[in-house]
């Protein structure tokens, strides 16, 4: 009797079929299914740590320790300690892996083949995602606190921050850049007498407001440096909100964590200046600064599919006509881009910035024109 089509039937098929596919054609390597998705992760993430793959791959702290542990044992893989801080230990591939890393792509694309023959597997995968995104918010569930989250502010309601939405904004505290002609330091430098909102009670109040906002936007300070982030957007999206993300683009796994699950809609990423200027702009010692992790967010948005812009506050002593072509050059390509025009807040981290005016502003945006067509001002004061 042949068994109805079951979907749980049907996943235990799949997966069954694509673990014992694997176990045999890595068996030559000594790997097993199990250690290939920790070997792909690691090659694409260098540097990262155990408890990043434990988050990604979603599997208990042991899988992972017994996972790594053996591809260490057969020199795939090598951990080492983190130089800016001792107490963490980030994994890297070897020269052993990266022999046999075009072999084990091919093994994976193979296996996407067979199993797209007679499908939309594009369609297939898209719904795949979906389904594992449902899976982590309705299935299981995981007992939550925000305590962690260091909400700085909130406006409730706007319709500047998150492009043809009414949205609210919420400002968290905390940020890894110093950029002086920031407009909120507190949010950077957080004082001792700072009060932080209660993330409880933001959330009581967006659901309050369901069906009269459209979405929350998530800025900062740096937003991505919130490890509680992922667990309290997936609140936000349990009630039907969009959600936007402002970043600066310096945490490039943590957004495509966020990216690959499904949790955040749109990206505005602030572009702080052309790379030569780039240290300079954002307070920070050019010697620790890791301007690859830029250029990594970058490529992330300009190649992926999420709905993204990019943008800049111009300075007039930090930026030139020179400089910001330059900017639009290294992001050439780009869909949506922006010129800002700067704001002295009074409550900026170093006084005496000042700004170009309307005309200025215009010209400048002409010459970005040049390379990026779609480039526009926005926030800009005539008179």
């Amino acid at each position: 009797m042949e068994a109805e089509n079951n979907f749980l039937i049907n996943l235990s098929v799949l997966y069954r079929n694509v673990q014992k596919y694997f176990d045999k054609a890595l068996a030559p390597y000594d790997i097993g299914s199990g250690q290939l998705m920790f070997m792909l992760y690691i090659n694409e993430h260098e540097g990262v740590t155990m408890q990043d793959a434990t988050r990604v791959i979603e599997v208990d702290k042991g899988t992972t320790t017994k996972s790594i542990q053996k591809l260490i044992e057969q020199g795939y893989v090598q951990s080492r300690t983190d130089e800016a801080d001792r107490r963490v230990r980030r994994l890297y591939t070897t020269d052993k892996t990266a022999e046999i890393m075009s072999s084990l792509y091919d093994y994976r694309n193979e296996c996407r083949s067979h199993l797209a023959q007679g499908l939309d597997f594009t369609a297939f995968e898209e719904s795949l995602d979906k389904a594992c995104v449902n899976s982590r918010m309705y299935l299981n569930p995981q007992e939550k606190s925000y305590e962690g989250m260091r909400i700085g502010g909130m406006q409730k309601m706007t319709l500047l921050d998150y492009p043809d939405k009414v949205a609210a904004t919420i400002f968290t505290g905390g940020c890894n850049f110093k950029c002086p002609f920031c407009h909120n330091k507190d949010l950077v430098f957080l004082p001792e007498n700072y009060e932080f909102f209660d993330p409880e009670e933001v959330m009581e109040y967006l659901k309050k407001r369901k069906g009269l906002l459209d979405g929350v936007c998530i800025s900062g300070g740096e937003p991505l440096l919130q490890d509680d982030l992922p667990d309290f957007i997936i609140d936000i999206k349990k009630l039907g909100y969009l959600v936007k993300l402002d970043t600066n683009g310096s945490y490039p796994d943590r957004l495509k964590d966020l990216i690959d699950a499904g949790l955040i809609d749109y990206v505005a990423m602030d572009i702080k200046n052309c790379p030569e200027r780039y240290a300079e702009t954002i307070g920070v010692n050019p010697d620790v600064f890791h301007m690859e992790n830029i250029q990594k967010s970058i490529d992330l948005l300009q190649h992926g599919k999420i709905d993204y812009e990019f943008r800049t506050t111009v300075i007039r002593e930090l930026h030139t006509k020179e400089n910001l072509v330059e900017l639009a050059k290294w992001i050439k390509g780009t869909k949506k881009y922006y010129l800002q025009q700067y704001m002295d807040s009074g409550n900026v981290i170093q006084p005496g910035w000042s700004a170009y005016d309307y005309g200025e502003m215009n010209e400048l945006c002409s010459a970005v024109k040049e390379v990026i067509p779609t480039a526009e001002l926005r926030g800009v004061k005539e008179g």
